[in-house]
């Protein structure tokens, strides 16, 4: 038999060029994709090319609806929902595809809106109406003279006259129009009735009216609305007052009685020891008015109480005697101080407290003239 040769075994080197040829054929190039650089360029372009068509459709679909006609005002409104055409917008009459705005309002792409400038006078021209008539009622309500019901008709000619309507012009459309909205206005701010003529009238509202009332009218309507309490309050602010003046006053005729009470004591004290001095030609004791009318001033003399409560202040005093004793044919009151066995009353007050000397010498020159005529007179004491 004929002898088969033996395959030879592969080596390893083959094998391993083999496969590592293989890879490189399965593996892509490296230049096969896109570099950080490239691909940041990339998404940059990408976002540019969708904006620039997301435009393009929208400008295409905004002219492309606005080419559209508008359906006729006319027409049934199931049919006005067609593809073919736009619905006649509110505000609006269409008619062969076109839209006019009614008056008073103005195109704006497929809606009809309010002029501005007509919307604003007719709200002034209506303000100033409600003002006028809410103005005469209040005065009703304050002092019951002025006019309630207003008719249309008078309102109506009274905007004529106004001056925003002097500023329309010539175009009697426009005058019109802005009266009617101006009466629309007020019709819905004011209270409205017909009377037996079958005209309608207007009234401010009550509440609306409270804001147009004068001050004055305000201030009255409170102090009768709360009189009780403001009755109330001012008698007790009164109370209060009068209290803290008669405390005051008290006060200070305490204090001022505490003062003359000193200085009467002093001069007491120093005309009895000057009486003692002079080998008893001058008397020792002082008649109380005369005291009073040297030491007060005039506008004290007019209240009793302040020499009162001296006179209380002198009879408690134990260094005092009080006496009647005839002077010039008239009997009178003195006040004599109590030499022996007295402490001295200056010595418990400053020095520059007493009465000054130009009083002191006043006193005593009319205290030893008295006491010159006295001794002539016999020295009989009354009681």
């Amino acid at each position: 038999m004929p002898s088969t040769p033996k395959e030879r075994p592969k080596s390893k080197r083959n094998s391993y060029s083999k496969n590592s040829s293989l890879n490189s054929i399965l593996e892509p190039p490296q230049s096969l994709f896109p570099s950080k650089g490239e691909f940041l360029r990339l998404i940059t372009v990408l976002a540019i090319a969708s904006a620039v068509a997301l435009s393009c459709n929208y400008f295409l679909t905004f002219f492309t609806s606005t080419s559209k006609p508008f359906c006729d005002s006319n027409l049934d409104p199931i049919d006005s929902f067609s593809d073919s055409c736009e619905p006649c917008p509110s505000n609006g009459e269409c008619y062969e595809g076109n839209l006019e705005c009614i008056y008073g309002y103005r195109r704006h792409g497929k809606l009809c809106i309010e002029d501005r400038d007509i919307d604003e006078t007719a709200k002034k021209l209506s303000e100033s109406v409600e003002a006028g008539l809410c103005e005469a009622y209040a005065q009703v309500l304050c002092y019951g003279t002025g006019t309630v019901w207003v008719r249309e008709n008078d309102i109506w000619n009274d905007l004529d006259r106004h001056n925003l309507m002097q500023n329309v012009g010539s175009d009697h459309t426009t005058y019109v129009y802005m009266k009617r909205r101006a009466m629309e206005t007020i019709a819905k701010l004011l209270e409205t009735r017909t009377n037996l003529h079958g005209l309608q009238e207007f009234k401010c509202p009550d509440a609306l009216a409270e804001h147009y009332k004068p001050l004055t009218c305000r201030f009255r309507e409170l102090v009768s609305k709360h009189s009780l309490i403001i009755m109330s309050i001012c008698a007790g602010l009164i109370g209060c007052a009068v209290l803290f003046l008669k405390v005051r006053q008290r006060m200070y005729i305490s204090a001022r009685a505490e003062e003359l009470y000193n200085q009467v004591c002093e001069m007491l004290e120093e005309n009895a020891l000057r009486s003692k001095n002079v080998d008893g030609e001058g008397e020792s004791w002082v008649v109380a008015s005369w005291l009073r009318d040297h030491l007060l001033l005039p506008r004290e003399r007019k209240d009793p109480q302040l020499w009162k409560k001296v006179e209380e202040l002198v009879q408690d005093d134990s260094r005092v005697d009080r006496y009647p004793k005839l002077v010039k044919g008239e009997s009178k009151v003195v006040w004599e101080w109590q030499v022996e066995g007295s402490l001295s009353s200056s010595g418990r007050r400053k020095k520059g407290e007493g009465i000054e000397l130009k009083s002191n010498e006043s006193i005593n020159t009319n205290i030893n003239q008295s006491s010159r005529t006295l001794k002539t007179e016999p020295k009989a004491l009354i009681f």
